[in-house]
């Protein structure tokens, strides 16, 4: 990536250049003209006696103002930038998507400034606030959360934001473009591989079921299942996947395999576990390992994204695969697509495929 973001803004809302500080009203709070503020944000100080110097330094600090990236660019000619946050690298599938919007960037130009969110709305408002004061427009907001009015507000002055791996909701303010998987068509495709192996106790792990994507999977799977004849209160869910749990964003496996080490030590336990995504199954099948059983023969293991690691661990993880290209490659061409007459933005929703492998088989005996 072209430069990801380390730190983070300790100020609360809109940061100050949003407010409106230009280059004008530092000239004039300094007493000096414009040309010498100029010439000191792009390092012309030779002739610059100084006490004006400091006095412009001074007043820059005392307005906040932030030098505007885009209005730089203009002039030097240097690549532009749009910003991608995601909840956290440390699921390589959002690794793999920022490799793939940095792919489909650079063939115009572009480079990427990567951010790690962690589904935090303040923090989530802090970086957004950050790269719009840094003259950015356009970013690709990856966090999935039903709301997004903590960042609405700033739709109305000009920032072109995609939403990535959610689909359109009521409350979504206007000029938001949403890109994702059909998650409800592709939790739809596990159940029904599942429930044909012949499982009938079948679990669901995930961390928060608080976000629109995983809120679709859970309710795409009970919908395969319901259709089977397993009622919704028959279904096994992990008491972690309750509203009080936090995402699991960061230790995806580490939660896979607590839940399921839990879930084999009660009365009755499940014969396959459908997680929320791959790295969770990841863990799920290590802890089905721990517990001396088999993946795939005693317990069934499915997860959803397939990763990279999906197809070379062992055995080799019965998955639902997301187009991440082709979707990675839609979301950064939305961010230049001309809008609706209206106003309205574009939702885009991508077909999954089930990719059956090793790690699911037949109920034991």
């Amino acid at each position: 990536m072209h430069w990801q973001m380390g730190w983070i803004s300790n100020r609360r809302g809109p940061h100050p250049h949003m407010a409106g500080v230009t280059i004008l009203d530092v000239a004039r709070a300094a007493g000096v003209s414009t040309s010498t503020v100029s010439n000191l944000l792009n390092g012309r100080t030779e002739r610059m006696l100084p006490e004006t110097r400091q006095r412009v330094e001074s007043t820059i600090r005392k307005l906040g103002y932030r030098p505007n990236r885009a209005a730089r660019q203009l002039r030097t000619g240097k690549p532009q930038v749009i910003g991608l946050v995601v909840p956290s690298v440390g699921n390589p599938y959002w690794g793999a998507l920022a490799r793939h919007v940095e792919a489909a960037a650079l063939t115009q130009g572009f480079h990427v400034l990567l951010c790690n969110s962690e589904r935090d709305p303040g923090r989530e408002r802090q970086y957004v606030d950050e790269l719009v004061s840094d003259g950015i427009r356009g970013i690709v907001l990856c966090s999935s959360l039903p709301s997004l009015e903590h960042v609405s507000s700033l739709l109305e002055d000009g920032l072109r934001l995609v939403a990535f791996d959610r689909t359109a909701q009521a409350t979504d303010p206007v000029g938001l473009i949403n890109v994702s998987v059909d998650n409800t068509i592709g939790a739809e495709l596990m159940g029904e591989h599942l429930v044909s192996l012949g499982h009938r106790r079948i679990a669901f792990v995930s961390g928060a079921i608080r976000s629109i994507n995983r809120t679709e999977r859970f309710e795409g799977f009970l919908r395969a299942l319901e259709r089977a004849g397993i009622a919704r209160q028959d279904v096994v869910t992990w008491p972690g996947s309750s509203v009080d749990s936090q995402f699991g964003d960061v230790e995806a496996a580490e939660l896979g395999r607590v839940a399921t080490t839990e879930l084999l030590a009660g009365p009755n336990p499940p014969t396959a576990i459908f997680a929320v995504n791959d790295m969770t199954a990841i863990g799920v099948c290590r802890a089905v390992r721990d517990a001396g059983l088999e993946v795939g023969q005693d317990v069934s293991v499915a997860g959803f994204d397939d990763i990279v690691l999906a197809e070379l661990y062992s055995p080799a993880l019965t998955t639902v695969r997301q187009p991440m290209k082709e979707m990675a490659a839609a979301a950064f061409r939305a961010l230049h697509t001309p809008q609706d007459d209206d106003g309205s933005g574009t939702s885009l929703l991508f077909r999954p495929e089930l990719v059956v492998r090793d790690s699911t088989g037949p109920v034991a005996g």
